[in-house]
């Protein structure tokens, strides 16, 4: 049996009195996802540990069956493994959003939807007037950078600005946390948390009188005026899936988002790239399921991770996140379906969000999400669509962390 998970980040929502009290899972068009939903077996899954807040490195690393408290490092530490940085055993990685500033707020967590060729422009300039031999700024996709921080301290408190629209930015800035949980072997050697925080506060500082002035922003209605580190850690200690699971002896990782591709590269998976795929509502649906089929053919196990509905989650836009939710399902699930169904050898579909964003709320929320499981000669359920209401009613319950990746490798 193969396998593949098809994740829409962020898919998940509540009720909205706009559609007539549905969510967007229920109210948009998916003929397919209902289709795998009544002939396979539904559930729900708490896909954040308590103590970890619901970003989507947390969710995703639980849902391939890792322990966060094992091996939990920040998003930064994934990026760079995405980007192709080896990351040092002094280095503090942190992602390091480009976004933009108003009247004291946070506008936006991504500097009016930059382009990578736009988002490199603006790092590298920053690496030229503020890199150092303890600060390195590194490009990566659209408005999502590397930030390294020679000998830095990872006991810090970020706040993610994708959870804070419309909040005062200075009342957010990097402080030092006030209680250790760790025994602090590994800061041996490293500044302390408060200098770490110290300097991550100058960097935003200095970075938004430089962005300020750049002539790019001069030209543009929505500002690209700050960085915003946040998700920092070490380098992690992850073993790779196939020595956590037998059943998968090779597997590939497909995404346009840095972390999902470093938590790819730590598991041990090929991290496939498709040109033109974005993390946005125009990414490149089509050839990601191209890639996703052909990898299947040659491997035991596919993660795909789509992350349109998570950004229109974040921005707030209910009627891109419905035409995102129906470009998964017609453009994605539908075509994987219609092809591996006549297999000769069964492949295992799961589809899933890693957490909710609902167009209300604007943020990440630790809450349950529906799930799928699928193959040909399971023994369906009662359920017959899928959505977060419909799979309340599904046969495998509420799981929790591994408890769903164990599950589907039994079939």
């Amino acid at each position: 049996m193969k396998h593949i998970i098809i994740l829409g980040d962020g898919m998940a929502d509540h009720p909205i009195a706009r559609l007539g009290g549905k969510t967007p899972l229920e109210y948009a068009p998916t003929p397919f996802m209902d289709l795998l939903a009544r002939e396979g077996r539904t559930g729900r899954l708490n896909t954040i540990p308590e103590g970890f807040l619901p970003g989507s490195e947390v969710a995703n690393t639980a849902i391939l069956g890792y322990d966060l408290n094992k091996v939990y490092e920040g998003r930064g530490p994934l990026e760079a493994a995405s980007i192709g940085y080896e990351m040092e055993a002094d280095d503090l990685a942190l992602r390091c959003n480009i976004i933009g500033l108003e009247e004291g707020l946070i506008k936006n967590h991504h500097g009016g939807h930059l382009t990578t060729a736009e988002g490199a422009m603006l790092i590298n300039f920053l690496e030229n007037k503020l890199g150092s031999d303890r600060v390195r700024f590194i490009p990566g996709i659209q408005y999502r950078h590397l930030l390294i921080i020679k000998g830095g301290n990872k006991h810090i408190v970020c706040a993610p600005p994708h959870d804070h629209p419309n909040e005062a930015w200075r009342q957010l800035l990097v402080k030092p946390e006030t209680a250790r949980a760790d025994s602090g072997e590994d800061d041996a050697g490293r500044m302390t948390a408060q200098e770490t925080a110290d300097l991550l506060n100058e960097l935003i500082l200095k970075s938004q009188a430089l962005l300020q002035a750049h002539p790019f922003n001069k030209e543009r209605k929505e500002k690209a005026n700050s960085i915003w580190p946040w998700g920092g850690g070490y380098r992690p200690k992850m073993k790779r899936l196939q020595e956590m699971y037998p059943q998968i002896k090779s597997g590939s990782c497909i995404s346009a988002v840095d972390l999902i591709r470093g938590i790819g590269h730590y598991a041990g998976l090929n991290v496939i790239k498709v040109e033109g795929a974005t993390g946005l509502a125009d990414t490149n649906y089509e050839g990601k399921a191209a890639a996703a089929i052909e990898a299947l053919q040659k491997q035991d196990f596919v993660y795909l991770h789509i992350e349109a509905s998570d950004e229109a989650g974040h921005d707030g836009d209910l009627d891109l996140k419905l035409q995102t939710i129906e470009n998964l399902d017609s453009r994605i699930v539908g075509p994987i379906y219609k092809e591996v169904r006549d297999w000769d050898e069964p492949v295992c579909i799961a589809v899933l969000p890693d957490h909710p964003t609902p167009v209300e709320v604007r943020t990440h929320l630790k809450e349950p999400v529906p799930f799928l499981i699928w193959h040909r000669g399971i023994e369906p359920d009662s359920v017959k669509a899928y959505s977060e209401a419909d799979c309340v009613r599904g046969s495998y319950g509420m799981l929790r962390l591994a408890e769903f990746m164990n599950e589907l490798m039994k079939t």
